[in-house]
């Protein structure tokens, strides 16, 4: 015999279980059986016998995804079973709600499509669906009615996995396509992100200063953006107990966030400034580097010096709208600049091969059409009596334009350091990212359900979805991408060797699959696993932290 691994001292373990020697033996053997176990999984051969004749069973399952025991995981700690529980006693229903929405949540992770595709996909799983196709549809009515709900009670359980950080909150909307031509209930022909001809939908979405997502809601397509705050904003203060730092621009909106201690940052478009304003704004003087109190004038700026490329620059411009004391913070960034111009640059070359090509010449409703940077001139040459059509660049559009570069502006009643607000407002990148996440990732449009309440149903999983990637980014430290962490949970396949005995992993094991093992306390990386130690896997995912 030799000694595997030392528990302690006999007299300070005693100390712990308070002189109870049986219940110190107890937890011993406990322990003992435990690392048993994991040693032989670490080290226990396993001998399998194959048949070169015999075919495998008709129609049997193979291949199995694990990827979603981390998300299972995730939705255990937000004790998401407890919250369908509480739904279930409201409704009389008698199919496994919980098993539903998570599948539902799983499948728009690792494969997303329809419903029907979801509840295919979900037969792939370590353990497949025991409710029918039905009963999904059945449920998205209960999502739906609950969403409200869910939300809350999911920000309330997420302070178990993150401390969620509400002290700034960041509002921002997009919208969501759908495959059909007419208009009906709240799918309305309005200003799609996308430029498509089709009826869409407003999402308004709320996340915290983490990049997490707080709550959403939906709206009619035809819906003015700037409408859709104030009432998902009060919601949020009745429901989540917390307060918004940022809205959409409008004065009814700033004039909501002056109340009960609220402020707000919102971005404010210099070409839609009176003329008067805009040129102050856009005055070179006045301006102050951050962390200094010294005026520059932006014209006397070396930009090809490291140092001043890579500063910020800015200027405050007190201002009175109506009865609301406010500042507007206009910032010059010379790497903003070349950025801008350098998309510019690309833009005008596209420019000039449209002139340079023969045929007519259509103006795309993108604010980004190389289209806006050509002049049409219409010519009558002499001797001839129909008109000619000259297309060249219009260098007028080009200089105006350029009048912006480098340049931001944003409206605030917060009062305090303006380095801070510059801080908060440049955060607002993650908020359009988790839009690209749900738009891209989870491929939340084109949307396929027409009903209102499928609908509603459909984005509150994309919307949980989109807050279990979050969670997870945040628990693997920010140190991986989107598409590192979705590729990773999608390709970790396990194969059923045979019924009899156990899977083994089919995957590529990475430093990313190090971590997930890592974090979240379990493995599936090991040459052969049981099924009586998958089964304890899948167990173990399903417990509280705290309880295992």
């Amino acid at each position: 015999s030799c000694i595997y691994k030392k528990l302690g001292k006999l007299n300070d373990l005693l100390e712990q279980f308070n002189g109870d020697k049986e219940k110190l033996m107890s937890w011993a053997k406990e322990q003992a059986a435990k690392e048993t176990e994991l040693y032989k999984q670490k080290n226990g051969k396993i001998a399998v016998e194959f048949s070169q004749t015999a075919a495998i069973p008709l129609n049997e399952q193979r291949s199995f995804n694990v990827g979603y025991l981390f998300l299972q995981d995730l939705c255990t700690q937000l004790r998401l079973d407890k919250i369908c529980r509480a739904i279930k006693d409201r409704h009389k229903f008698k199919y496994d709600f919980n098993a539903i929405l998570t599948d539902l949540i799983f499948a728009r992770i690792l494969s997303p499509s329809s419903k029907l595709a979801s509840y295919e996909y979900c037969q792939s799983l370590l353990e497949p669906p025991k409710y029918s196709l039905q009963d999904v549809y059945r449920s998205l009515s209960v999502i739906a009615e609950e969403s409200d709900f869910i939300q809350s009670e999911l920000y309330k359980n997420s302070n178990f996995l993150h401390p969620r950080n509400n002290r700034i909150l960041y509002y921002d909307c997009t919208n969501y396509y759908f495959e059909i031509e007419e208009e009906s209930d709240s799918k309305r022909y309005g200003k799609s992100k996308e430029n498509r001809p089709n009826p869409i939908v407003t999402m308004g979405l709320f996340m915290d200063t983490d990049g997490i997502p707080l709550a959403f809601d939906i709206f009619p397509g035809n819906q003015n953006e700037q409408t859709t705050l104030k009432p998902l904003e009060s919601k949020i203060i009745q429901d989540f107990n917390c307060s918004s730092d940022s809205g959409l621009g409008s004065t009814a909106n700033r004039r909501f966030n002056s109340l009960g201690n609220r402020a707000y940052i919102i971005t404010h478009s210099l070409k839609k400034m009176k003329k008067e304003d805009r040129e102050t704004a856009l005055n070179p003087t006045q301006f102050r580097k951050i962390g200094s109190d010294k005026f520059i004038d932006l014209r006397t700026l070396d930009e090809s010096d490291e140092d001043i490329y890579n500063s910020v620059y800015y200027k405050e411009v007190p201002i009175v709208t109506g009865n609301m004391d406010e500042t507007l913070i206009v910032t010059y960034s010379p790497k903003y600049k070349a950025y801008q111009r350098k998309i510019r640059s690309r833009q005008i070359e596209r420019a000039e091969k449209l002139i340079a090509t023969p045929g007519r010449k259509r103006k795309g409703k993108n604010q980004n059409d190389p289209m806006r940077f050509i002049k049409k001139t219409s010519i009558t040459p002499d001797g001839e009596i129909a008109e000619k059509q000259i297309y060249g660049l219009d260098e007028e559009q080009i200089q105006k334009e350029e009048m912006y570069d480098g340049f931001y502006a944003v409206i605030t009643n917060m009062e305090g350091d303006v380095s801070e607000i510059i801080k908060i407002n440049k955060q607002r990148w993650e908020i359009e990212e988790n839009f690209r996440i749900m738009k891209t990732e989870f491929e939340a449009r084109p949307v396929y359900v027409r009903r209102e309440d499928r609908i509603k149903a459909h984005f509150m999983t994309c919307y949980i979805s989109l807050l279990l990637y979050r969670l997870l980014e945040k628990k693997l430290g920010n140190t991986y991408t989107v598409n590192q962490i979705l590729g990773t949970l999608r390709s970790m396949q396990m194969t059923l060797l045979n019924t009899a005995s156990g899977y083994i992993p089919s995957y590529k094991r990475t430093e990313l699959t190090d971590a997930l093992h890592k974090t979240f306390g379990f493995r599936t990386d090991y040459e052969f696993i049981t099924k009586s130690s998958m089964r304890t896997i899948i167990k173990e995912t399903k417990q509280i932290k705290s309880e295992k």
